[in-house]
């Protein structure tokens, strides 16, 4: 029998909930691109219910311990003296979210000695050293495809926010005030404006086509070109790289995947080949953006806007400043963890764990890293290597708070 450590987002404030505000989710069978949703054999939850928080538990608890499997959930996850630190030691499973990210460094792998599988209740997994697994012949998984509308929905939500300088608007509500000239001294229309995606993979093409119809003039950049009728279906521009993109862009997102080669990407030099003035969106990873230079830029007017839900380290220390710059529209990591997108991601997770203990083989859409190489989705999205150097710093947050 296996020891699975699982490590979800803490409980609302106020207690998990009674009910929710509305009965349901919509049911889908399909992704846009025809791949099948999550298929265990069954689930132990309500679709539409908070699963991923530590009272949810992803709804495995029942499946794992009729099975004589030992479950340990926490949120307790970074420091030397964690809940995660201690129990890892002989975990046989670990699964963690982007949202609350356990860090998987190099030096807690080498420690996990029973180590075989790391999940992704979610997509995105740069909070596994992915060298270090490679090296030690674990296993790592994701949910592919279960929450990238669930994103691309918040980037165009983001965007639009910005640019017609929503939050300081709603604000303005909140104080009482009718301050319409406070309120658009900032705001103009996204229509007619050029607006480019770093990363056209599932979120990015999707975002993408959920642009289209604000006539925008459309831009990407991808280490993959997509098909000739995408492009003209979209009507959109190729850009052979970042700095060939932002050029021309009033309007950037970034939609692809944290690793070496994408490590502080928007950095300085990157951001001051922008247009002066324009918006900058990154709901993909915190550290795929140089936190400084990010403030910078807000201070000199080079950006007239910075919105994200991703922050480096997970939970973002009190004292960061992407908190407190100026024009910004910032969130926790919240827009792959909708309630919609808990029900696939919790499905998935089961449905991996099936397979695993079954002896089966995952899903080549879920595997990242396999047989001590990058393997199924991580081979076409990743570099070998390690981007969770500096997560300890994610411990400030608990310390602060």
């Amino acid at each position: 029998m296996a020891k699975v450590l699982c490590v979800l987002y803490d409980d609302p404030v106020d207690g998990y909930p009674p009910k929710y505000a509305r009965d349901g989710i919509p049911k889908i069978d399909r992704y846009p691109d025809g791949m099948t949703i999550p298929t265990p054999s069954t689930v132990d939850f309500t679709p539409g219910d908070l699963l991923g928080c530590v009272s949810g538990e992803l709804g495995l608890r029942k499946f794992l311990e009729d099975a004589g499997h030992e479950f340990v959930v926490t949120s307790d996850k970074d420091g030397p003296d964690s809940e995660f630190e201690r129990e890892l030691v002989d975990a046989d499973v670990v699964i963690s979210q982007p949202f609350w990210p356990a860090y998987l460094t190099e030096e807690r792998i080498a420690k996990a000695k029973n180590l075989k599988l790391a999940i992704t209740a979610g997509i995105g997994s740069d909070h596994v050293d992915l060298q270090a697994a490679i090296d030690r012949n674990i296993t790592v998984a994701e949910v592919t495809f279960c929450n990238s509308i669930s994103v691309a929905e918040h980037v165009v939500m983001m965007i639009l926010s910005l640019v017609r300088n929503y939050i300081p608007s709603y604000q303005w509500v909140i104080k009482g005030g009718w301050n319409i000239a406070d309120c658009v001294e900032r705001a103009y229309d996204l229509e007619g404006m050029h607006v480019g995606t770093v990363g056209s993979g599932r979120i990015g093409l999707a975002v993408l086509k959920r642009l289209k119809p604000f006539d925008v003039k459309l831009h990407y950049t991808d280490k993959y070109r997509l098909s000739n009728k995408i492009e003209k279906e979209l009507g959109l521009e190729y850009h052979p790289s970042a700095e060939a993109l932002v050029e021309v862009c009033d309007v950037v997102t970034v939609n692809a995947p944290l690793h070496p080669e994408t490590e502080h990407m928007f950095n300085d030099e990157l951001i001051g080949q922008m247009k002066r003035g324009a918006y900058l969106v990154n709901t993909a990873r915190g550290k795929i953006a140089d936190r400084d230079a990010v403030v910078r830029a807000l201070e000199s007017g080079q950006l007239a806007g910075y919105a994200g839900d991703v922050w480096f380290p997970q939970p973002a220390p009190s004292d960061h400043p992407w908190r407190t710059m100026s024009h910004h529209g910032m969130t926790p990591h919240v827009s792959g963890t909708s309630l919609t997108a808990q029900a696939r991601y919790a499905a998935g997770t089961r449905e991996i764990l099936e397979d695993f203990f079954a002896g089966r083989p995952l899903r080549d859409e879920y595997l990242i890293v396999a047989g001590g190489k990058l393997a199924g989705t991580g081979a076409h999205s990743y570099t070998p290597g390690d981007a969770t150097q500096g997560a300890q710093e994610a411990v400030k947050f608990k310390k602060a708070s």
